[in-house]
């Protein structure tokens, strides 16, 4: 059955970001200023929304939220062009993050999972691969069981339905608590890994980026490593066979540029895009995140 035209369905999180942006180094026990929002977020979701500005036909999300702020993602989603498929946790709050962003534009988490890893395999059916030519699991749901499962079983449908998957690794701490090689084993089949340059050596032990890329692209048909400023490499079957560049920007916020690489290269390869040129897409898309707070595009509607 062709599959030309057809949809990408996206697998993941939905999370509320609190970002807080502090221009000076924080002071322990006291006050720090910093600007502060709350913004519609997670990998998944963004990653999903940056597919459908990045010109995907049609963009799905499965994820499971708190009925807390259900319908508040919901609209963000539907407003950015995303169709939602969430799943309300009756038991459990929306994952929440607050991302500490400092003077350079680097930022660091502090990550409540809540309802987003709970995604159980009761809340997937094969069916839900209807119409879709690509289905991509962000790496968070790798991280707990409950999701774990839902994700090995979303892969395996879609193998079986000849749909190609990608996984993206998603947290290179995370991948350090779980193991790497629990991640690769339940990762295993997918067909384009989609790490950055720290979850690429956390996967494999290599100390550069390029012998990283080599070593998993024997283990995955196409493997992608994103390296913030510096672009991205691309590798297959055990060599680096493109290095492709970042536009230059000045940084505002490095929340969610990953992801916005994911959704642009995705859509690009919907669109069919060789992995250089749908690379490079990812990179133009990354660097415009960067310049935007938070991690969806600057032009998103909603809440």
């Amino acid at each position: 059955m062709s599959r030309a035209g057809g949809a990408l369905l996206v697998v993941g999180d939905v999370v509320t970001d609190v970002v807080a942006r502090h221009r000076t180094p924080l002071s322990p026990a006291t006050d720090t200023a910093a600007e502060i929002r709350t913004l519609p977020g997670g990998a998944g979701a963004n990653a999903a929304c940056w597919a459908a500005r990045s010109g995907a036909g049609e963009v799905r999300l499965l994820g499971r939220v708190g009925t807390d702020a259900a319908g508040w993602h919901e609209r963000a989603l539907r407003g950015a062009g995303v169709r939602p498929l969430l799943v309300q946790d009756p038991d459990a709050a929306t994952a929440t993050v607050i991302a500490l962003v400092d003077g350079s534009a680097e930022r660091t988490f502090l990550t409540d999972s809540g309802a987003a890893l709970r995604l159980s395999p009761a809340d997937w059916s094969a069916g839900l691969l209807d119409g879709v030519a690509r289905l991509h699991l962000s790496g968070y749901l790798f991280f707990a069981a409950p999701s774990r499962g839902t994700a090995c079983r979303a892969l395996r449908d879609a193998r079986d339905a000849g749909v190609p998957v990608s996984v993206d690794p998603a947290s290179a701490g995370f991948l350090a608590e779980l193991g790497a090689d629990r991640f690769l084993a339940a990762a295993e089949g997918a067909e384009t890994l989609l790490p950055n340059a720290d979850e690429a050596c956390s996967l494999t032990l290599c100390g550069e980026p390029d012998a990283a890329a080599e070593e998993l692209s024997r283990r995955f048909p196409l493997v992608v490593v994103t390296l913030g400023a510096g672009g991205a490499l691309v590798a297959e079957g055990g060599t680096v066979t493109a290095r492709v560049s970042a536009p230059p920007v000045r940084p505002v916020d490095s929340t969610g540029a990953g992801d916005a690489f994911t959704g642009a290269f995705l859509a690009a390869r919907l669109a069919g895009a060789d992995p250089v040129r749908a690379a490079e897409a990812g990179c133009r898309a990354g660097a415009e995140a960067v310049t935007v707070v938070g991690g969806r595009p600057a032009d998103r509607t909603g809440p």
